[in-house]
C-alpha cells in the first residue's frame, strides 16, 4: 500500500492553525465520506479509496490532511472512526452549536426541518419572523417567535450561530441585531453583502451565483466536447 498519513497526529495542532478554504472545504468532503463509511462499518481506508470517494487525488487529500498536524508513515491506511472524530474536531463540530434561523419563509422553513443538521453537530434552536400570521406557528418542534423578542430568545436558548433567510432590504438591519447579541457566526442567504465587525465570520450563499458558475462550467464543457468533435470529423 502507498504512504499514508499517521492518523494519530491528526487534528494535534490543528487548532488556531490556519487552514486555506480551498482545503478547508474538502475537509467538510471527507468528512461526510468518512460518515457514510462508519455506517457501512468501514473501519479502515487507504488515501486512494478516501480519495476517490471524494473526488479528488490522493496527494491533495494527504496535503490536506497534513494541516491538522498529520504526518507520513506507510502502509497502515486511515482508521476511518478516529480520522472522522478528528477532521470534526478540527472544524469545531465537537463544539455546542445552536443555532437560530432569522426569516421563517420557504427557505426558513426548510433550513429548520432538514435533519442533517443534527447529525452534523448543529442544534437548531430558535426560528423567527416578522410576519404576525406566521409567528406562533410550528415546524417540528419549533415554535416561530417573533422577531421584535430576537434579543430575549437569543440569550434564553443559549444560540452562538444564526441563519439569515431574510429580504435583502432587511439583512443589514437584521444582521446588526444579531452582532449586538453577541453571534459572531452568520450564515446569510440574503442578496446583498452584509456590513460587520472584523470579529464576526459571515458566509454568503449566493445561490444566483452558483447557478452563474455551473453555467460557465458547462458552456466550457460543451465547447470543449464541440472542438473534440469537429477534431474527429477532420481526422475522418
Amino acid at each position: 500500500m502507498p504512504d499514508e498519513q499517521d492518523v494519530t497526529a491528526v487534528g494535534a495542532s490543528a487548532h488556531g492553525r490556519h487552514i486555506p478554504p480551498a482545503s478547508l472545504a474538502r475537509l467538510t468532503v471527507y468528512l461526510r465520506v468518512l460518515g457514510t463509511m462508519l455506517t457501512e462499518g468501514v473501519e479502515r481506508v487507504s488515501s486512494e479509496e478516501l480519495a476517490e470517494a471524494a473526488g479528488v487525488n490522493s496527494p491533495k487529500l494527504r496535503k490536506d490532511l497534513s494541516y491538522l498536524g498529520s504526518y507520513g508513515t506507510r502502509g497502515v491506511g486511515y482508521d476511518v472512526p478516529y480520522l472522522s472524530g478528528q477532521i470534526s474536531a478540527a472544524l469545531g463540530l465537537t463544539l455546542d452549536w445552536r443555532v437560530a434561523i432569522v426569516g421563517a419563509g420557504h427557505l426558513g422553513r426548510a433550513l429548520a426541518g432538514y435533519p442533517g443538521f443534527g447529525t452534523r453537530g448543529f442544534e437548531v434552536v430558535a426560528l423567527f419572523d416578522a410576519d404576525p400570521m406566521t409567528v406562533g406557528q410550528e415546524i417540528g418542534w419549533l415554535r416561530i417567535s417573533p422577531v421584535n423578542s430576537l434579543e430575549r430568545v437569543l440569550e434564553t436558548t443559549r444560540a452562538n450561530m444564526a441563519v439569515l433567510a431574510v429580504p435583502a432590504e432587511a439583512a443589514q438591519q437584521m444582521c446588526d441585531r444579531l452582532v449586538k447579541a453577541g453571534i459572531t457566526s452568520i450564515l446569510s442567504f440574503a442578496p446583498v453583502v452584509l456590513q460587520a465587525p472584523p470579529e464576526v465570520q459571515i458566509r454568503k450563499v449566493d445561490m444566483a451565483t452558483e447557478l452563474q458558475i455551473l453555467a460557465y462550467h458547462a458552456q466550457r464543457a460543451q465547447v470543449a466536447a464541440l472542438a473534440t468533435d469537429a477534431q474527429a470529423r477532420l481526422m475522418r
